[in-house]
């Protein structure tokens, strides 16, 4: 099973401010849901708070220390590993990591694809991206202009890696 990691990230490594995403790109958000839909996503207990909903059509795999978390419609696990043992039991074939900071940063050592949103400002924030690792290759790009409906010009970026 491939494990991936998606996320939009500043040019100032900010994914996030006051528990919220710090930006509107409604482009990015539309390829998001084109490119985790009907895979398992894994994602933090704040991450889905701020959510506030599971995500349709996908197997929401929610991470919690606290035994007596409850998310309604989703999957709580205590721990990453546990969260690839449900995907790979269901045949699932790219797993998703969707955030939070801990989340990503526990993850990444793992991941071999990511689909980055960079997004052409610096933003003020209080999360930052983790730390990559080394090793990834470039295979795809494409840029977006600001418009209506986007807040700031982006860049999308594929890349892999092998480990």
């Amino acid at each position: 099973m491939k494990i991936s990691v998606i996320v939009a990230v500043s040019e100032n490594d900010v994914i996030g401010k006051d528990g919220h995403l710090p930006w509107r790109l409604s482009q990015d958000l539309k390829r998001f849901k084109a490119i985790t839909t009907g895979h398992h996503i894994v994602l933090g207990r704040k991450n889905y708070e701020d959510i506030g909903r599971p995500l349709p059509n996908r197997v929401n795999l929610v991470l919690s220390r606290n035994a007596n978390f409850e998310a309604p419609g989703c999957v709580v696990v205590p721990s990453l590993e546990q969260a690839f043992e449900i995907a790979r039991k269901s045949g699932e074939e790219e797993l998703f990591i969707i955030g939070g900071a801990h989340v990503y940063e526990c993850a990444m050592p793992m991941a071999t694809k990511l689909y980055l949103t960079r997004v052409h400002a610096n933003i003020d924030g209080d999360v930052k991206m983790p730390s990559f690792g080394d090793g990834w290759k470039l295979v795809k790009e494409e840029h977006f202009g600001k418009s209506e409906k986007d807040e700031f010009e982006t860049t999308f970026q594929i890349l892999e890696r092998s480990l």
